[in-house]
């Protein structure tokens, strides 16, 4: 089910720059909205950040299978003030210095440690998921920022354009009344009737700044010029193919689906904290004025009684795991609920901008009929004022339906995990969620560390 949207975005901004020439050229698309919100989302270099550091888990689990290798220096003094045997025979103090180098190594520990490997290697895919999900939520808030702007921005036009006609009108009335053609009563609805629209322009105007407040905090600067939305991106035939999608590709899914894994893996690990470690060590010391000494030995150990610890720990694993399949259970119903919705949604709109469209047609016709007779006397002010009210609550109103619709669109995208950059297919290039974790996962040495400082570098700055 993955389709192109780049495609379809820039093929609706090129018509759209044929026809309207030079200024199109510079009005911002919902591709380019959606690039911008990509590159400047915090709340992705957040959750990159978390994903370096779960990678960090690993390389981390790696060392444990490895020698830990320490040293130490000791110093010493001692002072005879008070000779009385032969070997104090007068004053002196010595000093003494004594270096200490050891090693230990668990050479085996029966698979423990390879499941906790296990476990953190599936703890970074599911939060490489978790950057996923986060990734859809800033391109869909990037999505409603960028419909909400334009249709704030048309409903102010709207209203702008519904002062300037009531007020001629209302200018038209008083010119009546001033030659005894309508009463005051005529003069008193239009000057309401403009009071009103004055207030719903003042609506209007700070609905569109906050709006433009949104797109700001979603994409990273205000809107100048918008280009009309866009076609809408390929879809699923049914509600059956966009949920089959969606329970096969939804991040949500997917994070849980290793969730799963990491507490499969935490019930093997507590079976397995019942078994004995093999430990080897090594140490060498140096004893200034002494001599120096090594040793080397290997040691087996095993809990034999831990007052219930270690029983307690498997049976919190396994509950653990329940709970987080019976999560991945839910999340499966979620999901599908989500799709439907979103499906049945699009439409609810589709159907309403139908509607719409004939309601705007019939509301046209009536207001221009009803203005004419106006002007012949079959119609007073108000009759005249209603019907353009009807006009405008129509236009409104299908304004709203078209970016509701716009929106829906993508929330479908959403909810079938669908919609990243790699999935609309924006052009740009997309952060490596794999970059780091190939770096370090190896647990490299501090001799790697200028590359590994490039990649940190490198992260959620692509």
């Amino acid at each position: 089910m993955r389709k192109t949207l780049k495609p379809l975005l820039l093929a609706t901004a090129a018509g759209l720059g044929l026809m309207a020439g030079t200024v199109a050229a510079s009005a911002e698309t919902l591709a380019d909205a959606l690039v911008s919100a990509y590159r400047n989302s915090h709340l992705l270099e957040n959750y990159r950040a978390t994903l370096a550091a779960a990678d960090e888990d690993v390389a981390q689990s790696v060392a444990a299978l490895r020698p830990v290798v320490q040293w130490g220096l000791d110093f010493a003094t001692s002072r005879c003030t008070y000779p009385s045997t032969a070997t104090c025979t007068s004053d002196w103090t010595d000093i003494s210095a004594t270096l200490a180098v050891s090693a230990s190594w668990t050479l085996y520990d029966f698979g423990r440690t390879q499941l906790s490997i296990g476990m953190q290697k599936e703890t970074v895919l599911a939060t490489r998921e978790a950057l996923r999900s986060t990734e859809q939520d800033v391109l869909l808030s990037a999505v409603q920022a960028y419909a909400d702007a334009k249709a704030t921005a048309e409903q102010v036009a709207i209203n702008q354009n519904s002062v300037r006609v009531i007020s001629e009108q209302l200018k038209a009335a008083q010119d009546r009344f001033d030659v005894g053609e309508v009463t005051r009563t005529d003069v008193s609805q239009a000057e309401a009737s403009l009071a009103g629209a004055r207030a719903s322009l003042a609506a209007a105007e700070g609905n569109y700044k906050a709006a433009r407040e949104a797109y700001k905090a979603a994409i990273g600067h205000y809107p100048t010029r918008l280009s009309a939305l866009p076609r809408a991106p390929s879809l699923p035939k049914s509600v059956e193919a966009a949920s089959t999608t969606a329970l096969r590709q939804h991040p949500t899914i997917k994070q849980l689906q290793h969730q799963v894994a990491v507490t499969d893996l935490a019930v093997s690990l507590a079976d397995a904290q019942r078994l004995p470690t093999i430990t080897g060590s090594l140490s060498f010391s140096d004893q200034d004025g002494v001599g120096h000494s090594g040793a080397a030995g290997v040691s087996i150990g095993q809990t034999i009684y831990s007052g219930g610890n270690i029983s307690s720990l498997r049976r919190q694993a396994v509950i653990q795991r329940e709970g987080t399949r019976a999560s991945l259970r839910q999340a499966g119903v979620s999901v599908a609920q989500g799709v439907a919705n979103a499906y049945a949604m699009i439409e609810v709109y589709r159907a309403q901008i139908r509607a719409y469209d004939q309601q705007i047609q019939a509301a046209d016709i009536a207001y221009r009929g009803v203005r004419e007779e106006a002007t012949l006397g079959a119609r007073t002010t108000l009759d005249v004022l209603d019907a353009e009210q009807d006009l405008l609550d129509a236009r409104a109103s299908r304004i709203t339906a078209e970016a509701d619709l716009q929106v829906a669109y993508y929330q479908l995208l959403s909810a079938m995990g669908l919609l990243t950059v790699e999935d609309l297919k924006l052009g740009i290039p997309t952060y490596d969620p794999a970059a780091y974790y190939n770096a370090v996962q190896n647990a490299p040495l501090s001799v790697q560390g200028e590359r590994l400082d490039r990649v940190l570098r490198a992260i959620g700055k692509q």
